[in-house]
């Protein structure tokens, strides 16, 4: 299976649209109520690519390129959460959604969760998948960044191998096709110039004004699941517990043999998990 091979018998649009002045990249396919699918730092839609065909049949699933990555337009400022939060509500605004279903993996599960809580009444139930390094952990952030960085401006085969590795359990998972999608998209000119900003969160000092508080995560009022793996290099499951407690209501669900994209390692599992949960909450 290959990204592109897979959905070429499948209805999908690859379009762009201007959120709030931020031409972003947007890929969308099926029907139904609307899923927002969002990644992780340095990611794109791609990372999403083995799971639209199965969430399609159920939702009306809509993957974007987060602002500053990919494709779409990079600003010259650090990217804070609040910024992924208020670009993502330009998308919804700029696709007339009214409420929607969010899932997003590590940067993106806590863009979504933010976003909840600070723009409550447009998500109707959240996924959070591996949303990492939920206490901060030095260690963790340097790595990220340096491998982020290096990924970018010493972009060749091995290097942007090697970052995609880390996200992995089985580092076989990481094809040539994956490589190659990434290498493309670091090696843009404006990527390389906005790296700084896309790794800005993994400073400490601007990073802890976005840090996971129940003063914020208190305020998220939906239905909330929490989709952890037994092979996070960023969080072990018991660093897990902090964050249900702090969102009220929420779930906890493991993913076994998996690293931090358990949507790519286990399709079938990641899909099944964000298909029964989402399916339970009612339809307006």
């Amino acid at each position: 299976m290959t990204i592109w091979n897979d959905l070429a018998d499948l209805a999908f649009k690859n379009y762009y649209v201007d959120a709030n002045g931020i031409r972003t990249r947007v890929l969308e396919a099926g029907t139904g109520e609307p899923l927002i699918l969002l990644h992780g730092t340095g990611g794109h839609i791609e990372a999403y690519a083995r799971n639209i065909r199965g969430l399609s049949e159920h939702f009306r699933v809509i993957c974007i390129d987060m602002l500053g990555h990919g494709y779409t337009e990079k600003p010259n400022h650090p990217y804070g959460i609040d910024s992924y939060s208020d670009h993502l509500l330009g998308v919804i605004q700029a696709l007339d959604l009214r409420e929607v279903y969010l899932s997003g993996e590590s940067l993106g599960g806590w863009v979504a969760a933010w976003f909840a809580a600070h723009h409550p009444g447009i998500a109707k139930a959240l996924v959070l998948n591996t949303p990492g390094n939920v206490n901060n952990k030095a260690e963790v952030m340097k790595k990220l960044k340096e491998s982020t960085v290096k990924a970018v401006l010493e972009a060749n085969y091995e290097n942007v191998k090697t970052r995609l590795e880390w996200l992995m359990y089985d580092k076989s998972q990481v094809t040539d096709e994956l490589i190659e999608a990434r290498y493309n998209i670091y090696t843009q000119p404006s990527y390389q110039k906005a790296v700084d900003h896309i790794v800005a969160l993994q400073e400490i000092e601007f990073r802890q004004k976005y840090s996971w508080d129940p003063s914020w995560c208190g305020k998220i009022d939906v239905p909330t699941l929490l989709a952890w793996t037994d092979h996070d290099p960023t969080s072990t499951v018991e660093e897990a517990m902090p964050i249900q407690e702090m969102i009220p209501g929420s779930e906890l669900i493991v993913i076994n043999d998996a690293g931090h994209w358990p949507q790519w390692e286990k399709v079938d599992a990641f899909n099944k998990v964000i298909i029964d949960f989402f399916s339970k909450i009612p339809v307006k």
